[in-house]
């Protein structure tokens, strides 16, 4: 199962650059969207199914704003929109389905760049988080959590660890909530492979050519219970991919 996670910041402004186009070449499995920015009646939802996707949508209240999506080739045997924490439903951040026994989530985590109140916001969600993903780990021990986590893990995933030692998504008590999740109960599929692999980035910023010059963030995983360990196949990171100022990444399983 070849299964890919892309913030495609706008799907209606990434429809636009190709994205559609994109993935009738690629069919992934299943392909996790982020930022999607729109209710499900503003989404050409015929182009999708006319490939062969069956469609699954988790948008925010507020419009053009937030959302979450999962395609799938195959139908999910069970579709969870939310997480069952109001304050994050109203925002599209969350979004499960089930194929037999593996669980696939599109999350959105918060960004807490555009102030202290959703710096705040962010960290209250990480913390309610963790206990939500440990019962559900008890429940559906082969997880993928698949998302934008807006969260840099090391100094290897960010191009200027010094610099940035102060911003939103680079922040110690971040790093320190993906270092939990990635002792105790996660893998990030990517360093499983690549562990020591530099310059691979997931973001940039749209300011002063960041993305030509490589001058990004990693800040998209995969994350995979360690249920779900022996079935890594492969992971990757496509940044040759643009319809966004993300790119996507990929996972396959066994």
């Amino acid at each position: 199962m070849r299964i890919l996670s892309y913030n495609v910041n706008g799907i209606r402004a990434a429809q636009q650059k190709g994205l559609y186009d994109w993935l009738r070449q690629t069919r992934y499995d299943v392909v996790c969207l982020q930022e999607t920015k729109a209710q499900p009646e503003q989404i050409d939802e015929a182009t999708l199914r006319d490939m062969g996707y069956h469609c699954h949508w988790h948008s925010a209240e507020k419009k053009g704003y937030s959302g979450v999506g999962i395609l799938s080739l195959l139908p999910p045997d069970r579709v969870i929109v939310g997480c069952g924490m109001p304050q994050y439903d109203r925002e599209g951040r969350v979004l499960r389905a089930d194929f037999g026994d593996l669980s696939v989530i599109s999350a959105y985590f918060p960004s807490g760049s555009s102030g202290d109140e959703r710096q705040q916001f962010k960290m209250q969600f990480l913390a309610d988080l963790r206990p939500w993903l440990d019962d559900l780990l008890r429940q559906r021990p082969q997880l993928l959590l698949s998302g934008d986590f807006n969260i840099c893990h090391r100094p290897i995933d960010i191009h200027d660890p010094v610099g940035n030692k102060n911003s939103s998504g680079f922040l110690p008590e971040e790093r320190a909530w993906l270092d939990a999740l990635y002792t105790n109960a996660m893998t990030d599929t990517f360093r499983y492979f690549y562990p020591d692999r530099a310059d691979q980035y997931s973001w940039w910023s749209f300011r002063s050519g960041a993305r030509a010059r490589n001058k990004g963030w990693r800040i998209d995983y995969h994350a995979a219970s360690q249920a779900l360990v022996p079935r890594l196949r492969h992971a990757e990171i496509l940044p040759q991919i643009q319809h966004s100022d993300h790119c996507p990444i990929s996972v396959e399983l066994g």
